[in-house]
């Protein structure tokens, strides 16, 4: 038996947080200016929270009242007796309730006049369109429950989902949940030793897969990776296999192996009711891996009960999600965004989700505009790096197209630049005078922390301010609040009942959330507050260079050539130079129709020199014409630098590309 990895605890060092001379220079430039942006008297009209004011007092005041009325938007099998038992790093909610996730995702809305009603519209990059009623929606998840269930899966069991952002995905995480099975969705395309080291981690029963998924018009197998990952694996009981294309009474498939199962052999067709576990609201939901593949896989977990009520409260309060509504996440079932915003928290307001599988500039760059035409798309979430990416398209390409029904954009992932804002803001909301809004959380923490409402101004540049209900501040290393308009550390000083629970397996490394500044949770962000409550979050704390001595931040010299007109993206590494320790290199997207050239690397060099000063000016720019990026729209800097270095850049499943 093998002692699991623990993460020791640490003390502040108050020189790790300091923070580069670009973030002081950035954080000396936020201001309350004439670029803000007014929140449209319509949409604030309508907004789920009207007076966020109101009702952050009001969670200030009294939090465990405030979440006691949140948890009314949930249905329970048991009520429960007491809304928190708080000790950090310790947290419990909702003790004593039952309930289930997906009685509350689908049967409520079948019992209502909702039963008809769209649940979830499925578009494939190959053009294939699937709808789904919650009625069907309902019979689809029960079948399959009832055959995880004869397959001998049962509450606690842990089923690991290697599929992508398909509906019998969809189905598996909600069957899992009604069952009481934990899921551990993993990103459809990571390597076999990643796919291996979670299923191990984890202690898999089941694995749930599909045979291939598309990826720019290349059909990319998937089966073989979990063939490798599972050859020797003995605690892994059953592989069912959804084959793209395969529905019942289609010719037999044969297996290798005598553990496999194909997805729709497996149910029984008249087996549509299946009856829902009650889970205590603290037990786990699903586990989520968030680290790489080197060292043993970090797997957040997340709870039945604080999570639902979290994300069902934040789709509606931050989301302005209704039952009304057609939803679209560009993000994956693989992500937490694909978690809380795709499956759990609009389904449980009972909305239309939209989903499509494929990347959101293919096979044109007008597909994600032509979808929200063709399907009346009211809502979108998606990263500011899908903002660059049209934005480097040309503003003619949405022009294009009716988005008058389009009235918000959610980002999140990275910091939305304000350029990007604006750019956004002007045409992709602009024809139905709607809004974009930035928000702020991690996958430990699983919906909105700080994020802008419509019922109150936008300020590029700045994400907004805590979301009713969340304690944030921005602390120095030994966890004293900074002055307003310092840059600090970003910190949660209370427990959310939407934030994880333990790492699984290692409770000590979950620990070390709260150790760092003993009773915080610690995001590792560095952060500024200004005087009237707009949070700007600058980077992570330990995302630095140094170039002579001076610590550079690479967010901020690729903020700053995010500023420059001709620019769409930007990626920034350090990389080892003799004299100054390190040099920056850049690698840059500009916008449609801009000429390349030198001309064009001179001024990019002069506007970061001016911008951020000498220090900061990049030694080498890169123009390219994409960058490297996961599917949920983050840059792999660790591609680009590998490639510099002529190292092995490691595990590269999750690239778009």
């Amino acid at each position: 038996m093998t002692t699991p990895e623990v993460t020791p605890p640490t003390t502040p060092d108050p020189g790790a947080m300091a923070l580069t001379e670009a973030q002081r220079a950035a954080i000396s430039a936020l201001s309350h200016d004439e670029h803000v942006i007014a929140p449209p008297v319509w949409l604030a009209r309508r907004a789920h929270v009207p007076n966020d004011a109101v009702e952050r007092a009001h969670a200030a005041q009294d939090p465990d009242g405030f979440w006691r009325d949140k948890a009314r938007l949930v249905d329970w099998m048991t009520p429960f007796e007491t809304v928190s038992e708080i000790a950090p790093p310790n947290h419990r909610w909702f003790v004593g309730g039952k309930l289930n996730a997906a009685v509350n995702c689908i049967d409520r809305h079948v019992a209502s006049e909702r039963r008809l009603k769209a649940a979830l519209i499925w578009v494939g990059e190959d053009g294939e369109e699937h709808s789904y009623t919650y009625n069907r929606l309902y019979r689809e998840v029960n079948r399959f429950g009832n055959a995880l269930r004869k397959l001998g899966v049962g509450k606690g069991d842990r089923v690991v989902i290697y599929m992508p952002l398909v509906p019998e995905g969809i189905v598996t995480m909600l069957a899992c949940a009604r069952i009481g099975a934990i899921h551990s969705v993993v990103f459809a395309g990571i390597g076999t030793q990643a796919l291996r080291s979670r299923v191990e981690d984890c202690g898999a029963k089941v694995v749930v897969c599909s045979d291939y998924t598309f990826r720019r018009g290349k059909k990319i197998a998937l089966k073989p990776t979990v063939d490798e990952a599972v050859r020797d694996l003995y605690t892994v009981e059953h592989v069912i296999v959804h084959r793209r294309g395969s529905r019942p009474g289609d010719a037999p498939y044969t297996f290798e192996s005598e553990r496999e199962h194909d997805f729709y052999d497996v149910q029984d067709g008249r087996s549509i009711h299946c009856e829902p576990e009650p889970m205590d609201a603290e037990d786990p939901l699903f586990i989520l891996y968030t680290s790489g593949t080197t060292g043993r896989p970090k797997g957040v977990v997340h709870a039945t009960g604080g999570y639902l009520v979290g994300t069902t409260y934040l789709s509606r309060a931050f989301f302005q999600i209704t039952d009304r509504d057609i939803y679209w996440s560009t993000s994956d079932i693989g992500w937490i965004v694909g978690h809380s915003f795709i499956v759990y928290g609009p389904l449980s307001v009972g909305a239309t989700i939209f989903c499509r599988e494929g990347v959101p500039d293919y096979p044109t760059p007008a597909v994600t505009w032509e979808l929200c035409e063709r399907f009346g798309v009211d809502l979108m979430f998606t990263a500011p790096t899908a903002v660059r990416m049209w934005m480097s398209h040309g503003a003619e390409v949405p022009a294009g197209y009716d988005l008058r029904k389009l009235r918000l954009i959610a980002c999140a992932g990275e910091p939305l630049n304000p350029e990007a804002h604006h750019w956004a803001q002007a045409h992709l909301v602009g024809q139905s005078n709607g809004m974009v809004v930035d928000n702020w959380w991690q996958t430990e923490i699983a919906g909105p922390v700080l994020g802008t409402l419509p019922t109150f101004e936008a300020r590029p540049g700045k994400v907004g301010k805590p979301i009713p209900g969340a304690d944030v501040a921005v602390v120095d290393a030994s966890g004293a609040p900074v002055p307003d308009g310092q840059g600090g550390l970003l910190v949660v000083r209370r427990p959310l009942p939407y934030m994880l629970r333990t790492v699984w397996g290692d409770h000590a490394r979950y620990e070390h959330y709260w150790r760092q500044i003993p009773g915080m949770y610690t995001a590792g962000d560095i952060a500024v507050r200004d005087a009237d409550g707009w949070f700007a979050v600058l980077g992570r704390a330990d995302d630095v260079m140094n170039v002579a001595g001076h610590r550079i931040g690479t967010a901020d010299v690729e903020g700053s050539l995010l500023r420059h007109s001709a620019v769409a993206e930007s990626a920034v590494i350090g990389l080892p130079d003799p004299v100054k320790g390190e040099r920056i290199k850049a690698f840059v997207v500009v916008k449609a129709g801009v000429p390349e050239g030198p001309a064009l690397i001179a001024s990019l060099r002069d506007h970061v020199r001016q911008d951020l000063g000498p220090i900061a000016t990049p030694s080498e720019i890169e123009l390219r014409k994409t960058l490297p990026k996961t599917r949920s729209g983050k840059i792999v800097r660790r591609y680009l630098k590998a490639v510099e270095l002529g190292q092995d850049p490691g595990d590269l499943s999750t690239l778009a590309d």
